[in-house]
């Protein structure tokens, strides 16, 4: 596998930058990668929520393309280490969550990153938010290719403490560039978009690149006490309620930010991404749930489609339909390819996993970029996914919403048929069985396992 040293990162980003004009630079177009935390799949009203309000977020679908079949990792490091290299989380070096105590599990800082990629043609490069890629320095933002970064290093923080709550010692979690800051009382969300406009405002010059990864509707719920009062009001059920009014107020931060965009007059050309990270969370911190994926089984922690299956949109006035959606699988891998085509760079190595997106953003009627299926996974639980056969190994139900036996180690389903995957029919189909287990197998023999 190619790796990138650090050194060698360096000297590239350097020719790079050396070599290339201002104008040339501000012809390209910014972005904005939006990366929520713990969203369920259906969890917006244009995805099919009937008791949330997200009207922002809404405007946002209609100005761009929405994908009903997108794919991430099912929890929140291997999803944005995969985001942020084109690579599947093993690839990447970082299969499961970074640690709190383990400073050696996380990013590794030989990955090339989005951040780097921007950086080497001139692009002024952000992170604000959550980070949870790695703790040690040579794991963090400013390591790996961003200029400017804000946030928390953790997996979750109390959003007006700023500490990280985990079993003890509690500790402060809040950094600018490496460096501690302090803002107690201060709603962090409202910090994020505070620090995203005033990274806009520095960097008319050139073109930016901001990741965004806003830590909610990730737990502890913190939602605006104005539309607790309403879904209380509502009648909406413990933790529903909770988790909606969290959602709500998601949605007034990504309204903030998306007025900021268009207050500065770079809405036309600017790339804007909307994705969650994962499913719902049904942990003991989520209360339980108060998610939803509707009709699909599975949340966070889950290779069952609601662990991984995610709302996903992108906006560009300039040249991505509007008011479209598309139903292709796709894979949040594929946003890497897909933002250096738009934005017209060389991509530093031709064996990503993703592939670029834009000829099924352009067209309903693409194939798929992966008609060689896909594989993911996590602990013990694999999938093998080709077409509308999925192949699940020793699966796990985090949303409780079906029994698993011993019957069910290897777990198919025809998710046309059956989307919900609520029956196996392994036994009546052997043959795709074995043409699964056969790509997953292959797929072990090229991909570093950790």
């Amino acid at each position: 596998m190619m790796k990138f040293n650090n050194l060698y990162k360096k000297i590239l980003v350097s020719i790079c930058i050396m070599g290339m004009t201002t104008s040339y630079a501000q012809q390209r177009p910014n972005v904005i990668v939006i990366y929520s935390d713990d969203q369920g799949a259906i969890d917006l009203n244009c995805y099919g929520a009937k008791d949330l309000l997200t009207p922002n977020i809404d405007k946002f679908a209609a100005s761009g393309t929405m994908f009903t079949q997108f794919y991430a990792s099912p929890v929140c490091s291997p999803s944005r280490a995969s985001l942020l290299t084109g690579l599947n989380p093993q690839r990447a070096g970082l299969p499961g969550n970074a640690s709190e105590t383990n400073g050696d599990v996380g990013l590794p800082n030989d990955r090339y990153t989005l951040a780097e990629l921007f950086k080497s043609v001139g692009y002024n490069t952000a992170h604000i938010g959550k980070w949870h890629l790695g703790y040690k320095t040579e794991m963090r933002p400013n390591a790996q290719g961003f200029d400017y970064s804000f946030g928390h290093m953790v997996g979750c923080i109390d959003n007006y403490s700023h500490y990280f709550y985990w079993n003890g010692p509690n500790k402060h979690d809040l950094y600018r560039n490496g460096k501690e800051v302090f803002y107690p009382g201060q709603y962090f969300p409202d910090l994020m978009v505070k620090e995203a406009g005033e990274f806009m405002e520095k960097s008319q010059q050139s073109p930016f690149f901001m990741y965004f990864a806003i830590n909610m509707p990730h737990y502890p719920y913190q939602g605006d006490p104005k539309w607790l009062e309403y879904y209380n009001k509502k009648g909406v059920p413990y933790p529903r309620n909770l988790y909606a009014a969290f959602m709500t107020s998601l949605d007034d931060k990504i309204g903030d930010l998306l007025q900021k965009v268009n207050a500065l007059g770079l809405t036309n050309n600017t790339i804007i991404i909307f994705q969650s990270d994962n499913g719902y969370s049904t942990e003991e911190r989520a209360h339980f749930g108060g998610g939803s994926a509707g009709v699909y089984r599975g949340a966070k922690a889950s290779l069952f489609e609601g662990g991984i299956r995610v709302p996903s949109i992108i906006s560009w006035p300039a040249k991505v339909p509007k008011g479209q959606v598309r139903n292709q699988f796709a894979v949040n891998t594929d946003w890497f390819p897909t933002l250096a085509e738009y934005c017209n760079i060389k991509l530093p190595r031709n064996d990503l996993d993703g592939k670029s997106l834009v000829s099924v953003i352009n067209s309903a009627a693409a194939e798929t970029m992966h008609p060689e299926g896909y594989c993911w996974e996590f602990k013990k639980m694999w999938v093998a996914r080709k077409g509308k056969w999925k192949l699940m190994g020793n699966p796990v139900d985090t949303s409780n919403k079906g029994a698993l036996n011993d019957n069910d180690i290897l777990f198919l389903v025809d998710l046309e048929a059956d989307p919900s995957e609520s029956t196996n029919v392994a036994t009546s189909h052997p043959d795709i069985v074995n043409e699964l287990k056969t790509q997953y197998q292959n797929w072990g023999k090229t991909n570093k396992k950790k």
